[in-house]
């Protein structure tokens, strides 16, 4: 989701601070200041907000939504895929490093379906958490994770990954149904 611009009266745009103070983030902020300062007196909750307020409005967050609903069934094939995908990406990890041979690696691109946040950033938490594949870089105005991946030896192989990593983000759409807005429907 880019960020809400307003325009001003000489044309010009800039970010909108609609919304900058959103009670989840504020009530997180005050629970860490409460915790940094070890005390649940008045005074501390009260500057606590105050703080938590000031730092919503300097640097303010885009609302993220989340998802509508999380299916069972679909979380629990999310989940143990995820766990055949680290079992089955150490064995490989593992034999490449016993191999001692030359390793050629690539930095691949995955062009997500979803235009959610909450999709990207679980898609890319998954995937980096693979051993053998790592997020340098996301693209979020056009939902792209870059991720370098060990042992990929030619355009097959990089292929093969992209594949694997859009069966990610199939599965946990179907764990976490997304908002119908959220979904751009692009081809992949």
């Amino acid at each position: 989701m880019s960020p809400q611009t307003r325009t001003r009266r000489d044309g010009t745009t800039r970010p909108s601070r609609h919304r900058a103070v959103q009670p989840v983030p504020v009530a997180w902020l005050v629970l860490v200041w409460t915790a940094l300062w070890g005390d649940l007196s008045v005074l501390v909750v009260a500057s606590g907000v105050v703080v938590a307020v000031l730092v919503c409005l300097v640097f303010p967050l885009p609302p993220v939504v989340l998802f509508s609903q999380v299916r069972a069934w679909p979380l629990v094939v999310l989940t143990a895929g995820f766990m055949v995908d680290i079992v089955r990406a150490s064995v490989q990890v593992s034999l490449v490093v016993l191999r001692r041979r030359p390793v050629r690696n690539a930095v691949v691109a995955v062009d997500l379906e979803s235009s959610s946040d909450f999709v990207l950033t679980g898609v890319a938490a998954m995937l980096s958490l693979v051993p053998g594949s790592v997020v340098v870089e996301v693209r979020r105005s056009t939902h792209t994770l870059y991720l370098h991946v060990l042992d990929t030896p030619d355009r097959e192989r990089a292929e093969e990954f992209r594949a694997e990593a859009l069966a990610v983000e199939q599965r946990f759409l179907a764990a976490f149904v997304p908002r119908e807005e959220h979904v751009a429907g692009r081809p992949a």
